[in-house]
């Protein structure tokens, strides 16, 4: 493709080369640079892509995207400097592949909380409705019905781009999409056109990144502020910060709520094991989803379908049908005992408190809530006592254990942990490092009828630990030492 159709939207500063030369492929990986590419130098948190332009050139970069120009140039290569290279990877890589976002309705959703829940539904919701479609979320993408396994909640620019090319391809209408604080910050959704854009929920997560909370607000409300005013937006009423999102938007603005007013309104009228029953603009309907979080997330995927133009009966009618993402509110129940076991990736104060408050809800009358819960390694560190301390206040026994700890040191994080807990609570929990033993010390210590919630890894199938991930499963865990329990 020719180099000056793909820089369209992209704010150059320096051109030195000619523009009409051909590229064949982007790339912001100098290892993945081949004759003819076109490499874009990102200066990330982990390593400056400026520093491999050299390297990039050497093995065939045809166009080199900088902010700051190299000291030597290739007379061969073409250098453009722009005012932000991320941003730039952005523009280009939605017109090298053709501006798929264009051509699919294309759906976001962002928050702290219930983003992958939201995204799957409603991708579950419009194939049950009979549309193709494609999902980008942080436990699995979809093409149809093709499976593609994720490495991040939202991709980098090019990979974006590329997915989104191979959903139109595929006969794709519409396309379900989580987008992180860090995507939006990083550019990795600069240049793509959204029907729709959702807001869920926000609350204490990503400060190792973002530094502070009106920083990680402030970078979420950006993505509504840029919407076109053909667009729609939804956000929650009952999150403090509901209004604030769609304060700036252009785009069409709806709200949802349980407990004010709203476009979208809900009113839980049974919540147990078996589902939740519900009011959803006057409409009596029963989900298979548990919880009031669920209730949330319900209504956010029923006013989007409303927005894309949907039937109201339809889309509940199928709604009601519907199992929730893999790892959230997993649960299973085994024969001997009546124990309930609970995977869920809980990972923040608020979402662990949501878990641990709705299963109280469900308890029938004394049962024992038994929680095994981490915190990550290289992540925001000021959540761990807190989390900690939510998980002492609504369990009656706690298990403090590892998550991924990745380049950290497990005891020093659980450590941390364990300075949240006050003194009342310090004979509710015990600490054990191990994973697995503390699952299973959590299954030896319930008795009949009693509720186990392992929180923090939800659909993950690994454990990160200094640098290598390795194979590791809190559900397939869990159920193993049910099945023990049978012997």
């Amino acid at each position: 493709m020719i180099l000056k159709d793909i820089l369209y939207k992209v704010s150059i500063r320096t051109v030195k080369g000619d523009t009409s030369i051909d590229v064949t492929d982007l790339q912001i990986d100098s290892r993945k640079v081949k004759e003819g590419s076109c490499f874009i130098a990102l200066a990330g948190s982990q390593s400056d892509g400026h520093n491999f332009i050299d390297a990039a050139v050497a093995q065939g970069a045809h166009a080199i995207i900088c902010t700051e120009l190299p000291a030597t140039f290739k007379d061969e290569v073409t250098y453009i400097q722009v005012e932000n290279s991320a941003a730039a990877a952005g523009y280009m890589s939605h017109n090298f592949y053709g501006e798929p976002s264009l051509k699919l309705k294309l759906v976001g959703v962002t928050g702290t909380n219930g983003k992958t829940t939201i995204a799957t539904l409603l991708w579950k919701l419009f194939s049950a409705l009979g549309y193709t479609c494609g999902l980008v979320s942080t436990v699995q993408n979809q093409v149809g019905n093709e499976i593609i396994p994720a490495t991040h909640t939202t991709p980098d620019a090019i990979s974006v781009n590329a997915l989104l090319r191979r959903m139109l391809d595929a006969g794709c209408e519409y396309v379900f999409m989580e987008c992180s604080s860090h995507a939006i910050h990083q550019h990795r959704i600069t240049g793509l056109q959204f029907t729709g854009a959702l807001f869920s929920n926000v609350s204490h997560d990503h400060l190792d990144y973002h530094q502070t909370f009106d920083e990680y607000i402030r970078v979420k409300k950006s993505w509504f502020d840029a919407l076109p005013a053909s667009a729609f937006s939804i956000s929650n009423a009952d999150d403090k910060r509901g209004m604030v999102m769609l304060q700036n938007t252009s785009a069409k603005k709806y709200y949802y709520s349980l407990k004010t007013m709203a476009d979208f309104k809900g009113k839980i009228l049974d919540n147990s094991l078996t589902g939740l029953h519900m009011m959803v603009n006057e409409l009596e309907v029963y989900f298979r989803l548990i919880g009031e979080f669920n209730a949330y997330n319900l209504l956010a995927v029923y006013g989007a379908a409303i927005c894309l133009g949907e039937e109201k009966q339809e889309i509940l009618k199928e709604l009601s049908s519907i199992d929730g993402a893999e790892g959230r509110f997993d649960y299973f129940v085994s024969v001997k005992d009546n124990i309930i076991g609970i995977v869920d990736y809980a990972h923040t104060p608020d979402a662990l408190l949501n878990v641990l408050a709705t299963i109280k809800k469900l308890r029938q009358g004394n049962e024992n809530i038994i929680t095994v819960v981490g915190c990550g390694g290289n992540r925001d560190a000021a959540k761990r006592p807190v989390m900690a301390a939510v998980a002492c206040e609504y369990s009656d026994r706690v298990i403090f254990t590892a998550d991924n700890p990745r380049n950290e040191d497990p005891l020093e994080i659980l450590k941390q942990m364990e300075g949240g807990v006050n003194v009342v609570a310090r004979k509710k929990y015990i600490t054990i490092a191990d994973r697995a033993e503390a699952i299973k010390t959590a299954v030896s210590l319930a008795a009949k009828d009693d509720i186990i919630l392992v929180a923090g890894k939800g659909h993950e199938k690994y454990q990160e630990i200094k640098g290598t991930k390795y194979h590791f499963d809190d559900k397939k865990v869990l159920s193993e030492m049910f099945e023990l329990l049978e012997k």
